[in-house]
């Protein structure tokens, strides 16, 4: 059996598609990263994936009359390289309807937050403002909402005393690159099913 190929969409430094390239290299994760897209020339994510000779590119977005046509462009080049499933990592953009008919029930994506609360940007400053005594990160599948999507795996971190944005954030992140790698993995064992907004993990 060939293994899952992953498109990557990032729009910054890139450490969740690191996670993902070190589950695989450690062999926790039977995949392997086909295409690093970003909407951003001089994200972090590009070099990560050409220092290991894996294609990447960057697309802008401003080089387009619409939205979709940006999104036309993302949809071609993933299909270029017979991308199976598509990951979200740190892709600041709404996925629109073009990439969601091409990938139906296969975008995932991780959010800094235990969904549904916190949706949307800023969700460790929001989890502190609101004072929430748990915080932590969510992998779901991507729908036309955002963060709406069915939730795949949560993974929980406790908020203390003298957090900042900042340090909840840090220790969000290394729950996020746990629990990314596993969720793909799961995919990549067939073991996800989605029923209406639920995912259900078939035992192994």
């Amino acid at each position: 059996m060939n293994n899952l190929r992953l498109g990557v969409l990032a729009s910054g430094r890139g450490s969740n598609l690191q996670a993902i390239m070190d589950a695989i290299d450690g062999g926790r994760l039977p995949a392997e990263v086909a295409v690093v897209i970003s909407d951003y020339a001089d994200a972090r994510a590009l070099e990560r994936a050409r220092s290991r000779n894996i294609p990447a590119f960057h697309i802008n977005p401003a080089a387009f009359p619409h939205k979709g046509d940006y999104e036309e462009a993302v949809v071609d080049t993933l299909k270029k390289h017979a991308v199976d499933l598509v990951c979200l990592a740190g892709y600041m953009r709404l996925v629109g309807a073009a990439m969601l008919e091409a990938f139906p029930n296969r975008i995932m994506n991780i959010h800094p937050a235990l969904l549904p609360a916190f949706p949307g940007l800023h969700a460790q400053q929001r989890a502190l403002e609101y004072g929430v005594r748990y915080s932590g990160c969510t992998v779901h599948f991507v729908d036309e909402g955002m963060d709406t999507g069915p939730i795949i795996l949560q993974a929980v971190v406790p908020v203390l005393p003298d957090d900042t944005p900042e340090t909840l954030a840090d220790r969000i992140l290394e729950q996020e690159h746990r629990i990314y790698p596993e969720a793909i993995a799961l995919f990549a064992a067939g073991r996800l099913e989605i029923r209406g907004k639920r995912v259900y993990i078939r035992e192994g």
